[in-house]
């Protein structure tokens, strides 16, 4: 199940909370003392940040995949609606301080983790990405991740309803968002056996995935789904999608809805989709995202991130599109995939 430790960091007794929440997350992956340690010490300094400085926000621990591979490192993001770092290259320099400006600690948090990168928007806010992984697998968390998103649970509920899976391997790449109807563990067990599937089957065609799917959730409550399929070799993502799971394609200059069509994967009688194909190439964005986020959530500007990492770039789509004051309504989760060829040889 996709386990998540998440909190809303409104004052100083939520930070000790945050470092336990990362501590409980690295020994899930195994990472060391000395790892665990600087773990829980990045999530000190991110949540007190917040606290401080932005008036608090939102801090999210999980477990992450890699892009090309099946290696898991902890992810954590900080995500605020705060006032935004004005001067971000000397926030991070070493010593940096200031009781009035957000960014203070950022420098030791990138010496700490594995990879840590920040984007600040003044005025807007502030969506701040770490990642530890064990020893051996930390070389393959060091960049930006080119495939990525951010899980948020409905509150009081430890095992997130909605689930993100990606296989990749010769250039291929596939990606999943399941949402299992309602919330809580019975959702969670819908979408977390869908993404075992699709990690099992994941060289298959999206519509022939999605029938297997179908078969695979019979005996669950059943999910929404999207799929999609990305060759960067012959430069086309070719999607499908069953049910209320929204997809977003950037390419060409404009933004375009792929549609998915109503049903329930693993319920009733389920009609296959016909296959959606465009063009993949460089500067293109895929975002996946459930229904937790608003209907009416507009993608225009997100391609402009299209350089970061893309759990910053999920971090920001989920600051953007809620607030505050507005309670989330269900499990919310957004994935962010950019085109970006692996090197030769990598993937398994």
């Amino acid at each position: 199940m996709t386990r998540v430790w998440e909190l809303t960091v409104g004052d100083a007794t939520r930070v000790p909370e945050a470092a336990r929440a990362a501590t409980a997350a690295a020994r899930s992956v195994g990472l060391d003392g000395s790892r665990t340690a600087a773990a829980a010490l990045t999530a000190s300094e991110l949540a007190t940040n917040m606290h401080r400085y932005a008036g608090g926000g939102r801090f999210v621990v999980e477990v992450a995949q890699e892009a090309w591979g099946g290696a898991r490192a902890v992810q954590m993001l900080a995500v605020d609606h705060g006032p935004g770092i004005a001067d971000l290259p000397r926030a991070r320099e070493d010593g940096f301080s200031s009781w009035n400006s957000l960014g203070a600690g950022l420098g030791a948090c990138a010496r700490a983790a594995d990879f840590f990168e920040v984007h600040s928007r003044p005025g807007a806010g502030t969506v701040a990405v770490a990642r530890f992984a064990p020893p051996g697998d930390r070389a393959l968390f060091d960049g930006r991740a080119v495939t990525g998103g951010i899980h948020i649970p409905l509150g009081g509920y430890a095992n997130s309803g909605d689930a993100l899976a990606f296989r990749s391997g010769s250039g291929r790449r596939t990606v999943m968002l399941a949402d299992g109807l309602g919330h809580g563990d019975a959702a969670a067990e819908a979408s977390t056996l869908a993404a075992r599937f699709v990690r099992a089957n994941g060289g298959e065609a999206p519509a022939a995935l999605l029938r297997g799917l179908h078969g695979a959730l019979r005996h669950t409550r059943g999910a929404a789904v999207a799929l999609a399929d990305i060759d960067e070799s012959r430069h086309r993502i070719t999607f499908c999608g069953v049910g209320n799971v929204e997809a977003r394609l950037y390419r060409g200059g404009r933004w375009e809805a792929l549609l998915s069509r109503p049903g329930i994967v693993g319920a009733f009688a389920m009609r296959t989709p016909a296959p959606v194909g465009r063009d993949w190439g460089p500067g293109d964005m895929l975002v996946l995202y459930s229904d937790g986020l608003p209907s009416r959530w507009s993608p225009e500007g997100v391609e402009r991130l299209r350089g970061h990492d893309a759990a910053v770039v999920a971090g920001t789509v989920f600051r953007d599109a809620s607030s505050a004051a507005r309670p989330l309504r269900d499990d919310t989760t957004v994935a962010v995939v950019t085109h970006s060829p692996p090197a030769d040889g990598e993937g398994p």
